[in-house]
């Protein structure tokens, strides 16, 4: 049996980590770096049913490792439990362990969009883990959408996919106005100085609570934490006064990497059976908008499930919390053949 970690994560087994350097790695600007470092961390034996984890926005495969997703999925008896599957979840490029701005290139580090960061994870597990398809691919946010790249891009590579928390739809409405807004502020803080400051701006701390307010945590859950007035300014200190570790630059460049982002041409090629997952009270995908839907009609063996809105469910986090699904994950992992 796999060894368990303790405290906020626990009955999550503990991973192990590694780092391997993609060489005369080619960005879409045409750039090429001669060394990208691409870390990662893996649970499970190597042997095991192979299953890829990816990460939101500014988040890391660390972030992926909480009690509500990693505890709910990964255990004994789990859905993906580890002691059957080699679940590998990399920090995408621009974050946690992997090359990013802040490791010295600043604001001449190549400006790298989803397909490179899709590219990256291709790189990472056919040249370095030696894995060449994977039973499931599962996305969060960020990572939802580089699913739905990988099953446009990759339709071969696996069993199933489930995006989550994402829209296989180009960047678009207050999503991205709300984006654009939050690299503009950054950008526009006399502190930032064009990406050549000696400090943080100060401001970021507030933009990123402010984007994070305004598009995370849903209306009716935020309505009953903060009823009050008090309680809602008590709600507010309590983010500003979160562990806040961010680098401008990568901030910048981890939200930019978005714009471009499309694959619902390709949509019609994907062969995996695909479940996503979205939250009725998403503030980033409203369902409203019927995008999802309609775009789902494209995609040859996969189904819509929306999470109802409730005081329990967060808006855009919602998909954080594996409670919600794991019996439509592993329903999904039962019905879908293995074509190795």
């Amino acid at each position: 049996m796999l060894q368990t970690s303790h405290g906020n994560t626990a009955d999550v087994p503990v991973p192990k980590e590694g780092d391997w350097i993609a060489r005369d790695f080619r960005f879409n600007t045409g750039e090429v770096m001669s060394e990208l470092r691409l870390h990662y961390r893996t649970i499970g034996d190597p042997s095991g049913e192979p299953v890829l984890v990816l990460h939101g926005t500014t988040g890391t495969g660390a972030s992926m490792l909480t009690q509500d997703f990693a505890g709910e999925l990964f255990g004994c008896g789990q859905p993906l439990d580890a002691n059957n599957y080699f679940i590998i979840l990399p920090d995408a490029i621009g974050t946690g362990g992997s090359s990013k701005p802040s490791d010295g290139l600043r604001t001449r580090f190549p400006n790298y969009n989803y397909d490179d960061m899709v590219l990256a994870q291709h790189r990472l597990l056919t040249e370095h883990l030696n894995i060449r398809h994977l039973r499931l691919l599962i996305g969060n946010s960020m990572g939802g959408m580089h699913a739905w790249i990988w099953g446009v891009r990759h339709p071969d590579f696996m069993d199933a996919l489930v995006p989550m928390a994402s829209q296989p739809t180009e960047m678009s409405g207050r999503n991205w106005m709300l984006r654009r807004m939050l690299i503009e502020m950054v950008r526009n803080d006399p502190e930032y100085q064009d990406g050549n400051y000696t400090n943080q701006p100060r401001s970021l701390r507030f933009i990123n609570a402010f984007f994070a307010l305004a598009t995370n945590g849903g209306t009716l859950a935020c309505q009953k934490a903060a009823p009050t007035i008090e309680l809602a300014d008590k709600y507010v200190d309590a983010k500003l006064a979160q562990p806040f570790t961010l680098d401008a630059n990568d901030f910048l460049y981890q939200w930019g990497a978005s714009r471009g982002y499309n694959p619902q041409s390709g949509l019609k090629d994907i062969k995996a059976a695909v479940l996503a997952i979205n939250a009725a009270d998403d503030e980033r995908y409203p369902p409203e908008t019927d995008l999802m839907e309609r775009a789902m009609q494209f995609v040859p063996n996969g189904r819509l499930l929306l999470i109802p809105a409730s005081e329990d469910t967060c808006g855009h986090g919602t998909n954080g919390l594996a409670r919600f699904y794991k019996r439509e994950l592993l329903e999904l992992l039962q019905a879908t053949p293995r074509n190795q």
